[in-house]
């Protein structure tokens, strides 16, 4: 029950924290107030703010009631200092805006090792794609493919890899054939404190497998490599190229 009401303050203490108190917060911790008092004016917080002095002064006031920062008023401004509660509101903000920059750069996909449809030895070796991998990927690839099925998380995660950019297989013809092209994502592959640098999950544009599934190609079989067999746990560490 404690853990409950504590939970339901920062819940509602966070509420109480608008955006406009929050911008005004984070200026508050870059003129100084953060770690130690500094003394601001409501004039020259205003200006910074870009609002009234009354408004400035509100905003002042609705932080220290809500205990994100203390105030010792004098005769030409005030000392402000910034709370342990509000810095950890800053906190909060920076991990939210560092979570989607990281995400911007890579992803992190996780599931478990199964075996494939055996198709994926039989492409790989093929020479219109076993060419473009030495050229655009510097490796010659083990020739078949690590499939791993991805946990419900990672299959809303993989979705992220649309905004990467991925090396292009591009597609090509054979005498009596039309083979489609497929993208690379630069990967490594981990599974206890093993890990394998230097794949890529290979996503090609016709493929009988669903959103729940990827493929990895690597230089060489990652489940010797790894010592990985059916139903061993795996991450998939995606890089943004």
């Amino acid at each position: 029950m404690v853990r409950t009401e504590r939970h339901l303050g920062m819940v509602e203490t966070r509420r109480l924290l608008g955006s406009a108190e929050l911008w005004t917060l984070q200026q508050l911790a870059l003129a100084g107030a953060l770690g130690a008092e500094e003394k601001i004016s409501c004039a020259s917080l205003a200006d910074t703010l870009d609002v009234s002095t009354q408004t400035a002064s509100r905003r002042l006031q609705h932080l220290e009631e809500h205990g994100h920062i203390t105030r010792d008023i004098v005769s030409d401004g005030q000392w402000i200092g910034i709370t342990p509660t509000g810095e950890q509101r800053l906190r909060t903000e920076y991990e939210a805006y560092r979570q989607i920059f990281e995400a911007a750069d890579g992803v992190e996909l996780r599931g478990t090792v199964t075996s494939g449809m055996g198709e994926g030895s039989h492409y790989i070796a093929l020479s219109g794609y076993m060419r473009q991998f030495r050229e655009k990927l510097g490796y010659e690839p083990f020739e078949g493919t690590l499939n791993v099925d991805l946990t419900p998380e990672s299959v809303r995660s993989q979705t992220r890899l649309d905004s990467f950019d991925p090396v292009v297989i591009e597609g090509w013809e054979s005498d009596d054939r039309t083979y489609g092209p497929a993208y690379c994502y630069c990967a490594s592959v981990s599974s206890g404190a093993e890990r394998y640098e230097d794949a890529h999950i290979i996503a090609p544009e016709r493929t009988h497998h669903g959103d729940d599934h990827v493929e990895v190609i690597a230089p060489e079989k990652l489940r010797t490599t790894l010592g990985l067999e059916d139903g061993t746990e795996v991450t998939i560490h995606v890089e943004n190229q």
